[in-house]
Formats: C-alpha cells, sequence, structure tokens
C-alpha cells in the first residue's frame, strides 16, 4: 500500500518473517522516524532504502491519526516540500490519464492532450 501524507512518502508491506508485523518503507530518510517514531534501517541495496519492521497494531493506530490530522481541502496545495510536491504531481497526472482513458477510452489521450484540453 502506498501512503501519501503531505510530509512523508511510504509502502507498507507485509513482514515476510513476522506476519504480526508490516514492513514500512520509505524513500527517504527520517519520514518513517518523523511519523512512526521508530528507528529505521538502511539498506543500500534496497529498492526502497529506509525502512522498519512495526508491529500491525502501531501502524493502524498511527494511520489512524494521520487521518484525524487531516485539515486542509487540497491534498496537493499543503504539501510544502517542493520535492515531495513535484513527485505527487507526477503521480496525480498519471493517475488523471487512467482516469481520463476511463472515461474516454484507452485510445483518446495517447497524443498526450486529453479530450477536455488538459495537457499533460
Amino acid at each position: 500500500m502506498w501512503i501519501c501524507l503531505n510530509n512523508a512518502y511510504f509502502s507498507i508491506v507485509a513482514d515476510r518473517n513476522d506476519s504480526k508485523k508490516l514492513l514500512v518503507r520509505a524513500r527517504r530518510s527520517g519520514d518513517i522516524e518523523k511519523v512512526f517514531n521508530v528507528q529505521e534501517t538502511v539498506d543500500p541495496r534496497a529498492d526502497y532504502r529506509f525502512r522498519a519492521h512495526i508491529d500491525r497494531p502501531l501502524v493502524n493506530q498511527v494511520m489512524i491519526k494521520q487521518v484525524d490530522l487531516i485539515n486542509y481541502d487540497n491534498f496537493k496545495n499543503s504539501v510544502e516540500n517542493q520535492e515531495l510536491h513535484d513527485a505527487y504531481m507526477r503521480i496525480w497526472s498519471i493517475m488523471n490519464k487512467v482516469q481520463l482513458r476511463e472515461v474516454f477510452g484507452p485510445g483518446a489521450i495517447d497524443d498526450e492532450i486529453y479530450p477536455d484540453g488538459y495537457k499533460s
């Protein structure tokens, strides 16, 4: 599961070695520590360098808290870090294309210009 917070990004998957834990992975140093308040480890060979094996109930608690902290009416505008904002905009753009293909058909945006005038 990908989690996009306005100050952190995670991939959360099952822990292969412990069904009571989840493996929380991050692309940026400090994101896990900031949000989960646990020590992250670094694996320079891994797809996601920063990671922590966290008890499932703690991940659940933290995610509930993050939902409760939502105080914005526009997620993209709430992201203060420019690099993270730009990354999220790329995700938004790609998912917008998925939506437009659903609405207008698979060939509708092959030329990168949407039927309603948006440019990718």
